[in-house]
């Protein structure tokens, strides 16, 4: 998977048609996206199949924007379940700087975290395969 990017917008009306326009001019394909805004700060969560092409429309735009190595995980879709692998990754000393669910199995959810260290993230995940935790 590719990177995903974390994109800072104004919370107002047609920023986020803005910016998928600007990316599609580009050619660049949103494989994956969801926003979240509170008062006048919006975000945009995205992976596009374009990582060069993305940081180049985002730093056009002016957008302040972070990026991660995106670290796919089988969440138990249940009370607690996304707690679990969070934790997992705080104890690890691991960030997380933006996540998508991208999928859904019956009982899983698969998500994309984007983080800041991938080798010790994936190494969370591990040890939490070996006791069970997940």
């Amino acid at each position: 998977m590719h990177r995903q990017f974390v994109v800072q917008l104004d919370n107002r009306p047609g920023e986020l048609a803005h910016l998928a326009r600007a990316l599609g001019a580009r050619g660049v394909n949103l494989t994956h996206i969801s926003c979240a805004g509170t008062g006048s700060i919006a975000c945009a969560f995205m992976t596009t199949a374009e990582d060069d092409e993305t940081r180049d429309v985002l730093r056009g735009l002016g957008h302040d924007f972070i990026e991660g190595v995106t670290v796919v995980v089988d969440v138990m879709d249940r009370p607690g379940g996304l707690a679990d692998i969070a934790e997992r990754f705080a104890t690890a000393g691991v960030n997380i700087l933006g996540t998508l669910c991208v999928g859904r199995r019956v009982g899983i959810l698969e998500m994309a975290f984007a983080v800041d260290d991938e080798e010790k993230a994936r190494s969370a995940l591990v040890q939490a395969e070996l006791s069970g935790v997940g």
